[in-house]
């Protein structure tokens, strides 16, 4: 038998204890680092994604590798449907009382050239990425944080020079960046705080391979990265556990960008060919 995945954090044990978290996503890559991150610091969270066997087997797993008071949940959502987005908003609140954090990590895209996109490939990308995200914000304001306050934490992406090769998901998460922002405003009388955490395309997990179809991308773009390395999903966990923590009660409406320097040093993932 496999031995149990140590879970650790940077932050002390039991500084979310009795909090209660919605992580869409949560089930792969980044959102299943976040999961880990926030049960081992006690913190209850409902995970929800689309795919149900997936979602069901990695609980099962993670529920294994507890070591505190935590409880975890799942439920299946499709964060592009309006009543399933209600539902796994009102049930998360049946089931455990409250709502503190809401982590939106749910999301998806496939590469191609933007003159080959359908309208159908294109609209299932920004209702996923954006309109997906919007809803989650709004049902967990309109049900709950409005009357009491939390912290909503967005994941984006680094699309601050263009994602070529996947302009839908660049228009999208620009769109989020700018959505925190104004939520952030239009929702701080309310006690709640809007940050976005903006991972780089050298954030290197399991799902992120799969989806480029080439893990050897990775590699190629390490000489680009001003740390000469790739960044790992629990650093991603750790700037979102920073975001829901005391310790960023003064900031709302950013964006951290944890992509090693290489938004501010080159454009990755695409080389432009000759003619």
């Amino acid at each position: 038998m496999a031995a149990p995945t140590k879970i650790c954090s940077v932050f002390r044990n039991g500084l979310f204890n009795g909090k209660v978290a919605i992580v869409t996503g949560g089930g792969t890559g980044i959102g299943k680092a976040i999961t880990q991150e926030l049960l081992y610091l006690g913190c209850n969270v409902m995970v929800a994604s689309r795919n149900e066997e997936r979602l069901r087997k990695a609980t099962d797993e993670m529920k294994k590798n507890i070591t505190s008071p935590a409880e975890l949940d799942h439920m299946q959502c499709n964060i592009r449907k309006e009543e399933q987005v209600q539902n796994l908003i009102s049930k998360t609140l049946k089931r455990f009382g409250k709502l503190d954090f809401l982590i939106n990590n749910g999301g998806g895209q496939f590469p191609a050239r933007a003159e080959t996109f359908s309208l159908k490939g294109w609209n299932a990308v920004i209702e996923t990425n954006l309109t997906g995200t919007f809803l989650c914000c709004r049902e967990a304001y309109n049900q709950w944080m409005n009357d009491n306050g939390g912290v909503i934490v967005n994941i984006i992406a680094d699309m601050w020079k263009g994602i070529p090769m996947m302009s839908h998901t660049g228009a999208a998460r620009a769109a989020v960046d700018n959505l925190t922002k104004s939520l952030a405003l239009e929702w701080a009388e309310s006690g709640v705080r809007i940050n976005s955490v903006a991972p780089g395309s050298s954030i290197y997990s399991e799902t992120a391979a799969a989806n480029y179809g080439d893990p050897k991308i990775f590699a190629y773009n390490i000489p680009k990265i001003p740390l000469k390395r790739l960044g790992t999903v629990e650093e991603i966990s750790t700037s979102v556990c920073f975001l829901l923590s005391p310790a960023s009660a003064y900031i709302t409406g950013e964006t951290i960008k944890v992509d090693g320097g290489g938004s501010l040093y080159s454009t990755m993932m695409y080389n432009i060919p000759g003619k």
